[in-house]
């Protein structure tokens, strides 16, 4: 089961809130295991403008490579540079040590666009027919 903490995306990306207006961005495990072993990852810099839903990266897996998308809008603030050293870390802890960006919403209001785990739940199972 998804962790209740986070909300999420139908791009398969979770926000963890932490503090009034920072965030922690990765992609959900239902993604990491779609994609199968990840070898790279490509994230902004800090400082890079997050539009919400707009591509803010890319994945590549030895199945694929695919666009990740920002779930909100704001400002990077850190990438996670052991997960870009070790993509790895992503398949194995989609939830923790694979989370990909730190960012600084502008509006935080775009949480409440995004799924509950529940909802998130429901949605994968409705792409499994």
């Amino acid at each position: 089961m998804n962790p209740t903490d986070l909300r999420y995306s139908q791009e398969h990306e979770w926000v963890r809130t932490e503090g009034d207006d920072l965030v922690v961005i990765g992609i959900t495990e239902f993604a990491s295991d779609e994609l199968g072993d990840i070898v790279f990852l490509e994230l902004p810099e800090p400082g890079t403008a997050l539009i919400q839903f707009e591509q803010m990266g890319e994945i590549e897996s030895v199945k694929a490579v695919s666009e990740i998308f920002s779930p909100v809008s704001g400002t990077v603030v850190e990438r996670n540079e052991s997960a870009m050293e070790s993509p790895e870390m992503v398949n194995d802890s989609p939830y923790g040590d694979g989370w990909l960006l730190k960012a600084r919403l502008s509006d935080p209001s775009e949480l409440d666009i995004l799924m509950t785990a529940e909802q998130y739940h429901r949605f994968v199972e409705s792409q499994d027919h």
